[in-house]
């Protein structure tokens, strides 16, 4: 049984990610063709090389210092998901935090770990004072039935910046009208 806590800053360093398993292989991704979303072959591996890491960690330390949240799953003491959501809402009337990442250990993936912090970002980001989850998100089929599944739909408003860093992210939005806090 996985355990879930919050992190601290001086927690996170390139050390506790030596149990985590990033790989991804991917073969289908999500694409906007003439306004519609399509689904087209674009396989390749999503790893994380050190100095993916070294940001990683970097990000991580800032949203933890910063009055973010930083949550993590652990199993037998080894990391296996976490997930960030950024303090600081954003987007006029929609009122959103950005779900920064979420990810889950390629050997825990389907267990249930990526729903669980899931739903702690939502419960989190709503007692923070957010209307919507804002998620820049991976456009692998695999990620996109995810967050589908977790209530995700299309955003209303595209965050500029996220859309110039990761021009092939769906930019997406879930409710937290359903969070309860």
């Amino acid at each position: 049984m996985p355990e879930y806590r919050t992190l601290a800053a001086p927690e996170i360093s390139r050390l506790l990610f030596s149990g985590f398993i990033r790989r991804q292989v991917v073969d289908k991704c999500l694409r906007r063709e003439n306004g519609d979303w399509v689904i087209k072959s674009d396989p390749f591996v999503d790893d994380w090389s050190e100095q993916d890491f070294d940001t990683l960690v970097s990000c991580l330390k800032n949203t933890a210092d910063t009055g973010g949240l930083v949550c993590a799953a652990f199993c037998g003491g080894v990391l296996k998901g976490f997930v960030s959501v950024e303090p600081g809402l954003f987007g006029g009337e929609h009122r959103y935090l950005d779900l920064s990442s979420i990810h889950v250990s390629a050997d825990m993936r389907g267990s249930g770990i990526g729903r669980t912090l899931f739903l702690l970002a939502k419960d989190w980001a709503k007692a923070h004072g957010a209307e919507k989850l804002y998620i820049s998100a991976h456009s692998a089929v695999e990620s996109q039935a995810f967050y589908k599944a977790m209530g995700c739909v299309e955003a209303a408003w595209y965050h500029e910046g996220h859309v110039a860093a990761e021009p092939y992210d769906c930019q997406l939005e879930c409710p937290l009208t359903d969070v309860k806090s």
